[in-house]
């Protein structure tokens, strides 16, 4: 849009040209009050992006002020580009997830490509070096083309940037469920190291410091991609292509090792990422963060195309762009440095004292705006709130136990639904050894990477069962942190703190703002008894397509840390002659579950699985405890399945069986999908020493023959399936639908 074209303040306000910049008339009514007239086009601008739920969490706030965040070993709560965790020897751990989901709907390969890009920004930012990547993927049925085509092409795009990058893709999840066909959702999670004396913050000090802009040119890609993720999406979303970035993973790259090296120069006084609502929320909010002003001239802005407008320059948000401010009179060292990486570095304003954010252009002052408006000062909501009707309806059904004729066909069932069947086709796309400091790699309960010099280790996972969260938010909440946490442990890691990627449909539905608030309940109960603050993370709503919401899918990113390699624990079984043992009792829990799933057709209904939190860190750390005395050769946490395919799922590292007897109700023995329980195998002549830190039940040993064999209490063989088989099956899936 040229300047000609853009209406003036008095026309803004008669044809209303902000309401479809997502402002409401209330919100344009603040605005004139903060300003005390009216804004220009520029400025419109400048609030929308700034006041979209994407940037302020205007709907969202007062739910996430419940979640704890504060812990000894936290050094940077939310607030900044990422959260900061210490691990000892002056060493820190950098992670935050983020969610990329209308992008990646309308253009998958770059939506999931730049929610790379961008994830990574926010860990180097912070003057961290990325050590790996994550992500949690959740897609329709794999059953039309459209679905495969954006399955495809996600998983193409994060291998596509991560792996230019050099950063290695280690681990994640991926779920299936018809809610997500029209609107998938693309999560991306960075874990980066860092040093304590190196960590920076987004902050402008210093009146007359320089503002500079160093990284890519500024194109015409993304404006408004902040407001387009605040709105639902429908088929004129396919016209905001535009709104979808490009991403560049070989200037990224540069721009990382130029940026950690930047880290190191006592010149740099902030440093922030341009994300979402680029140069405007990174200049407002670094002003805003250190009660400064910033001045900024847009003609010495690298652009990438001609005659780009104010509007155009600050609601871009072009890639692999960082917005610094360094000491007055040391830009030069700057310049050189970027300039080594063949990058540009280049002056474009400076701090001032009087909190306004004012841009000029073209010797015209084009926009002045406090930047607290911008940045801190958007209207907060509590939205209306009403318990779903579905809920109390789920609430009252009787449970009961699926009638089933044969156990091993359902189990073979099970390993080809899409949700439980193996990953590789994804994963082989990744390069998951890149740097070489990959212990485990992607397929166990959590992946785990080494740090370099020291006997340590960083265990790191994300979880979200959110079939549970829909028949119940706030159980299921607690469950998602739960189940994050008991993956970390049966890697022989310490629960350390999540970050989470709050994906749920339109807040100003009472019922969905229901969701929200009771899941957020219930995750943040569970971070307090697991000792597992919140350091970070991401709210994206408004995830519906032809008013079609997606379940409730609040992801957690969890990170644990392994203080001697020694400890880390894979869930394959090990060598024959092993004992098997189940953690943990078993009642008839099917609602939400995978089996329930299959015998209804992709339905779901009733109670979600209970889950008592002081049970559950009981056992992790009983676990925990005894993978560090050395006694448990394999971990597995029992999760989607239930315990016949957590068996089955333990046999396929090795070519071992097992010989088992479950005891109780069969059914239930076999799928029921309670929570707390985990299958682990202990070298027989640790048993007592086991048994004395873990209360278990023995069930059985692993054998040299390759067969999955499973009795009942009475010694009749309920389950008889060759290992071999059941692979085939569990590997084959997914490539077999994609066919």
């Amino acid at each position: 849009m040229s300047l000609l074209l853009e209406p003036n303040p008095t026309q803004i306000e008669e044809n209303k040209v902000y309401a479809e910049m997502g402002v409401s008339d209330e919100e344009f009514g603040m605005i004139k009050g903060i300003l005390g007239r009216l804004p220009n086009y520029t400025e419109l601008g400048l609030f929308s992006v700034m006041w979209s739920e994407h940037c302020s969490y205007k709907n969202s706030k007062p739910v996430l002020r419940k979640f704890p965040t504060k812990g000894e070993r936290v050094l940077q709560g939310p607030g900044e580009g990422a959260g900061i965790v210490d691990i000892g020897d002056n060493q820190a751990v950098v992670f935050k997830i983020e969610s990329h989901n209308h992008p990646s709907a309308i253009e998958p390969y770059q939506g999931a490509a730049t929610g790379v890009g961008g994830i990574i920004r926010d860990v180097f930012s912070m003057g961290a070096r990325p050590i790996a990547l994550l992500n949690s993927l959740r897609f329709g049925e794999l059953q039309t083309p459209r679905v495969k085509y954006l399955f495809e092409e996600v998983v193409a795009g994060i291998a596509g940037y991560g792996n230019c990058i050099g950063i290695p893709t280690v681990g994640g999840e991926i779920a299936f469920d018809k809610c997500y066909e029209g609107n998938p959702l693309v999560n991306a999670m960075c874990v980066g190291l860092i040093n304590h004396e190196d960590i920076k913050k987004g902050q402008a000090h210093g009146v007359g410091n320089t503002v500079m802009y160093v990284g890519a040119k500024t194109g015409r890609d993304g404006i408004h991609g902040a407001t387009f993720a605040s709105e639902e999406l429908s088929e004129a979303s396919e016209d905001k292509r535009p709104a979808v970035q490009v991403g560049d993973p070989f200037m990224e790259k540069l721009l990382l090792e130029a940026c950690l090296e930047l880290i190191k120069s006592d010149a740099l006084v902030g440093i922030q990422d341009m994300g979402a609502a680029g140069l405007t929320s990174s200049s407002a909010e670094m002003a805003s963060k250190a009660g400064m002003g910033i001045e900024m001239y847009l003609d010495d802005v690298p652009q990438r195309e001609t005659s780009m407008t104010a509007y155009e320059m600050m609601l871009s948000e072009s890639q692999e762009r960082m917005l610094i401010v360094v000491t007055k009179g040391r830009e030069q060292e700057i310049v050189d440095l970027f300039h080594k990486y063949d990058l540009e570095a280049v002056s474009i304003g400076k701090v001032t004292d009087d909190k306004m954010l004012r841009l000029f252009h073209k010797g015209t002052m084009v926009a002045e705006v406090p930047a607290d408006a911008l940045a801190e000062e958007a209207p907060v909501y509590n939205k209306p709130s009403k318990e779903a009707a579905y809920y109390q309806e789920f609430q009252a059904m009787v449970v009961e136990t699926p009638h089933i004729e044969n156990y091993g066909e359902t189990v073979m069932k099970l390993l080809q639904q899409p949700t439980i069947a193996s990953k590789e086709w994804v994963y082989n796309q990744y390069d998951y050894q890149v740097r070489t400091n990959t212990v485990v790699t992607p397929g166990s309960d959590a992946a785990v990477v080494r740090i370099r010099g020291t006997e340590k280790a960083l265990a790191m996972t994300t979880d979200c069962n959110s079939r549970y969260i829909y028949l119940d938010p706030e159980v299921g909440g607690k469950i998602a942190v739960a189940e994050a946490a008991r993956n970390i442990v049966c890697s022989g890691a310490e629960p350390l703190a999540i970050t989470d990627c709050l994906n749920y449909g339109n807040p100003e539905k009472p019922e969905i703002f229901w969701q929200i608030e009771k899941s957020v309940e219930g995750m943040a109960e569970a971070c307090r008894t697991l000792s597992t603050p919140v350091i970070g993370g991401n709210v994206s709503l408004y995830n519906e397509r032809s008013g079609e919401a997606v379940y409730p899918t609040p992801t957690v990113g969890m990170v644990g840390l392994i203080d001697d390699l020694a400890h880390i624990t894979t869930q394959s079984f090990k060598q024959a002659g092993d004992i098997i043992y189940v953690i943990g009792e078993t009642y008839a829990e099917f609602g939400g579950s995978e089996l329930q799933k299959v015998l209804n057709n992709g339905d779901i209904f009733g109670k979600a699985p209970s889950i008592d939190l002081e049970k559950e860190f009981v056992r992790q750390r009983q676990l925990l405890k005894a993978i560090r005395a050395g006694l448990v050769q394999s971990a597995h946490d029992v999760s989607e399945g239930g315990v016949a395919i957590a068996l089955a799922e333990s046999t396929f590292g090795a070519n071992l069986g097992t010989s088992v007897t479950l005891a109780g109700e069969e059914v239930s023995a076999l799928f029921s999908e309670t929570q707390s329980r985990f299958v682990v195998s202990v070298k027989r002549e640790n048993k007592e020493a086991f048994e004395n830190i873990v209360e278990a039940t023995q069930i059985g040993e692993v054998t040299e023959m390759n067969k999955m064999v499973i009795y009942n209490e009475q010694g009749e063989t309920l389950v008889n399936l060759s290992v071999e088989e059941m692979r085939t099956a569990w590997k084959g899936a997914i490539p077999c639908l994609l066919k």
